[in-house]
């Protein structure tokens, strides 16, 4: 699929607030209402708009900490992998897992109200895989930048 310019300026806006009405989002990208809403419609049956969220304010939401674990598995294994992500899958704790080169194989971001919810999830999750050798946690001290938006076109050159 091709993106052009004015894919771009809406992708751009929508991934700052996508609740924008079209009439707005049409105004500020310099198209027409109907061209607008075409070109979304097609941006999001073509899967380059992947979601529309809500991003939630942790503490708020009650998740107070955040836990960065490498996981290192015992053996470099496609069926091992395939075990392992499936049990990140149904973990609701991890927001966010890598399969990563280097020394570790995945890295997780684990999102929790608190010490003993993490303790859980190690239980429940990394202690039950007997196909993992280690896994390391840091602690997140604080947040300095968290972005959704992805740069697109001039932005990212």
């Amino acid at each position: 699929m091709e993106i052009d310019r004015i894919d771009e300026r809406i992708l751009m806006a929508l991934q700052t607030d996508n609740r924008i009405a079209n009439v707005a989002l049409a105004e500020k990208v310099g198209l027409s209402a109907p061209a607008c809403l075409k070109r979304v419609k097609r941006l999001r049956d073509e899967g380059v708009i992947a979601k529309d969220v809500s991003i939630l304010n942790p503490e708020l939401a009650g998740v107070k900490m955040t836990m960065i674990v490498s996981v290192e598995m015992e053996r470099d294994r496609r069926e091992i992998y395939q075990v392992f992500r499936s049990s990140i899958l149904k973990a609701p704790e991890v927001t966010q897992c890598y399969q990563t080169s280097g020394s570790y194989d995945f890295v997780l971001i684990v999102n929790v109200p608190d010490i003993k919810a993490y303790e859980a999830f190690v239980e429940r999750v990394l202690h039950t895989d007997l196909n993992i050798r280690k896994f390391h946690t840091s602690v997140a001290m604080r947040q300095v930048k968290f972005e959704t938006a992805i740069g697109l076109g001039s932005e990212v050159r």
